[in-house]
């Protein structure tokens, strides 16, 4: 079944329907609705019900405009005052992290795909550029699944997830980027690439910064009385914010972030409304946005890489994430051995390796496919295994409200 204009609107609400209805089963049994999402997707894809639909193009698309809404409202949730005393560490985690994490992954991606003889063997820059996409990390499952357990975590751990998954995209978006262009041009010479990754950086947390502050003096000089229209301006505002910074070389999804966080620190009256507005946009969002995804892959291509997905999977999990969270938490003491291992499991997989994994193919590499399908592959068993022990592990190393202090 092919999507036409006649008849989108109908295979689009029954989509909806059926993964509200996954949600809910979801939460009763404590799987990542994500991961439900995702698998209404696959079975009404083409392997399933026969919806065709491969353009990389509209997934991007689709993709980008809904990480730039999640973002900012991941930005508006979050309180300065929660995370003030876990901000050193978060940066960490979602920077220096983030490299460690490709770093680690990308040694093991380059011998096991030259070790396996199904597989081309990957060269370090593509090995590079596979690792950095899976770098990043979602915790917004992580939460979902401990609110429907009624569980609070000790430790200031909820405010450092939530800062680390939310500033970690930028990170993840930028090394991509620059692991493409290394592999389009061929240059090797790191210095031109820690400039740009440096001007990228830079300039998207300023731009967020000032365009923030710019929008709230502009609502407060108007005076938008109207909630509805004041919503709508924010909304148009994370679009022209994201897209804007693009223009002059930032990063769009760190500026989002930060404009939302800026906004939703602001003490405006009509934040509490748009807050609420921008959680359900941001809920649409995803479930837009694992729909899309689910019916854009085809289940049977995941076969042929399952033994290297499982290998990259479990060396994500169990080396490279450990080994990376332990070093970017070195010189913090606050946190205890157990604080330090929950970090580690729960570096879940999301939507945003699967649509920084349509980078690489709307930019023609020659692996891009099989890149994309490991990606695929990984964030499914991510989202499968480390889901859905989320809550068992927090009791079990004694970090929920509940348990016994470390």
């Amino acid at each position: 079944m092919v999507l036409t204009a006649e008849n989108i609107l109908f295979i689009g609400s029954v989509l909806l329907f059926i993964s509200i209805l996954a949600g809910r089963a979801a939460n009763l049994f404590g799987v990542p609705v994500l991961l439900l999402f995702l698998a209404v997707g696959m079975v009404f894809g083409t392997d399933g019900f026969g919806i065709q639909f491969s353009n990389p193009h509209v997934a991007q698309f689709i993709g980008n405009a809904a990480l730039s809404v999640i973002l900012f409202s991941g930005g508006m949730d979050t309180k300065f005052s929660e995370i003030k005393p876990v901000l050193v560490p978060g940066i960490a985690l979602s920077t220096l992290g983030v490299l460690l994490t490709t770093i680690f992954t990308a040694v093991i991606i380059y011998y096991f795909t030259a070790w396996l003889p199904a597989f081309p063997g990957l060269s370090i820059a593509e090995s590079l550029l596979l690792a950095s996409i899976m770098s990043s990390t979602d915790s917004a499952s992580v939460f979902s699944i401990l609110r429907s357990k009624g569980t609070k975590l000790k430790q200031n751990l909820k405010p450092l997830l939530e800062l680390e998954s939310g500033s970690n995209d930028p990170m993840a978006y930028m090394l991509t980027i620059l692991f493409i262009e290394m592999i389009l041009t061929g240059e090797t010479g790191i210095g031109h690439f820690i400039f740009k990754f440096i001007v990228q950086f830079a300039v998207g947390a300023i731009s967020g910064y000032i365009l923030a502050k710019l929008l709230i003096l502009i609502t407060k000089r108007i005076n938008v009385e109207n909630s509805s229209a004041y919503h709508i301006m924010l909304l148009a505002s994370v679009f022209f914010i994201q897209s804007g910074t693009g223009f002059i070389y930032g990063n769009g999804f760190l500026a989002v972030y930060i404009a939302g966080l800026v906004i939703g620190n602001n003490k405006q009256n009509k934040n509490a409304s748009a807050s609420a507005f921008f959680d359900s946009f941001a809920w649409l969002s995803q479930l837009v946005l694992f729909l899309t995804l689910g019916l854009f892959v085809n289940p049977g291509d995941l076969i042929a890489i399952v033994s290297i997905g499982l290998i990259i999977a479990f060396g994500m999990t169990l080396i490279s994430r450990p080994f990376s969270v332990f070093l970017s938490l070195l010189p913090f003491k606050n946190f205890t051995i157990n604080a330090r291992h929950y970090i580690s499991w729960v570096g879940l997989k999301g939507a945003v390796p699967i649509v920084f994994a349509t980078y690489p193919l709307i930019a023609g590499l020659k692996n891009a496919q099989l890149m994309f399908d490991i990606v695929f592959f990984v964030t499914l068993l991510s989202l499968l295994i480390q889901g859905t022990t989320v809550f068992f592990s927090a009791k079990r190393l004694s970090l929920t409200s509940d348990g016994d202090a470390d």
